[in-house]
């Protein structure tokens, strides 16, 4: 009898990153999932996403409250220290709005329709409102917000004004920069194989979008309902100005951060990998769709 050739093993161990296109594929995949998600599911995981990205928010607050530190150390310690947000969104499994918005590959590949896209956003948005509105209360009810002398309450404010004060097109703009890097992070993480890849390779746009002063829709449920409270309970120091600190001044910030999250996240970096990767494949890729 013949010899068989020899059959090529497999690794075991594959420590090597996935390519671009393969994460595509897998952003695509996993879009389909997210779409057809059943409402409860999808709805209660979107509130823990919420209360993840606050979570980032506490421990940043935590550094933004020493005023011992300059300004780009701050931010840049500040961003790693947010970084834990979308850290638990990824491995812990959650549904976030901001990242949910590369489900336009899928959409874009005739995988799930435009209705399917839209629902899985409003009811992830809704949830993800729920799980940061909850988080406020718990953290406001831990006096959390008492720590360093009340400097965390006051860094709390502080971000908040800073996140109103803005126009509606800076804002605008400041959300698609921001949605840009947060999709960029789950891309990074989608090439990792294990939990510390996808950690590590999330940590840098995330933090980098925090440094920079971008406007994260998911974070502002945080931010400016916990200092919109504050303000109501009368816990604002003397001498600092919380009049923009209203429910207008919320909506004013929560409408163009989301529109311009959605341009950066859905457009820039959804739309614009999928016309890559696909015209990459070539002609044969195609008639395999």
């Amino acid at each position: 009898m013949a010899d068989r050739a020899p059959v090529p093993q497999q690794p075991i161990f594959n420590l090597s990153a996935y390519s671009p296109a393969e994460i595509k594929e897998a952003i695509e995949k996993v879009g389909v999932k997210k779409a057809n998600l059943p409402f409860q599911a999808s709805f209660m995981l979107a509130m823990v996403a919420g209360g993840s990205i606050g979570l980032g928010a506490v421990y940043y607050s935590i550094v933004a409250s020493d005023t011992e530190l300059s300004f780009a150390t701050t931010r840049v310690v500040g961003g790693l220290a947010f970084s834990l947000g979308l850290a638990l969104v990824l491995i812990a499994g959650a549904e976030l709005f901001t990242g949910n918005n590369l489900i336009v590959m899928a959409w874009a590949s005739g995988k799930v329709s435009m209705r399917q896209m839209l629902r899985n956003w409003v009811v992830v948005y809704c949830g993800n409102l729920v799980g940061s509105l909850g988080l406020v209360v718990l953290v406001f009810l831990s006096h959390h917000l008492d720590m360093n002398g009340g400097r965390v309450g006051a860094s709390v404010l502080s971000t908040a004004v800073g996140k109103i004060q803005p126009d509606f097109v800076t804002l605008f703009f400041k959300g698609i920069l921001c949605n840009v890097l947060v999709c960029l992070a789950v891309w990074l993480a989608y090439a990792g194989r294990s939990v510390t890849d996808k950690i590590v390779g999330a940590i840098l746009p995330v933090s980098a979008f925090i440094a920079a002063g971008f406007e994260h829709c998911v974070a502002n449920m945080y931010f400016l309902p916990m200092a919109w409270l504050l303000k109501l309970t009368g816990n604002v120091p003397a001498d600092f100005d919380a009049s923009l600190i209203t429910i207008s001044g919320i909506l004013h910030n929560l409408v163009p951060v989301t529109l311009g999250n959605i341009v950066g996240g859905a457009g820039l970096v959804g739309a614009v990998y999928w016309i890559i990767y696909r015209a990459a494949f070539g002609a044969a890729y195609l008639r395999e769709k």
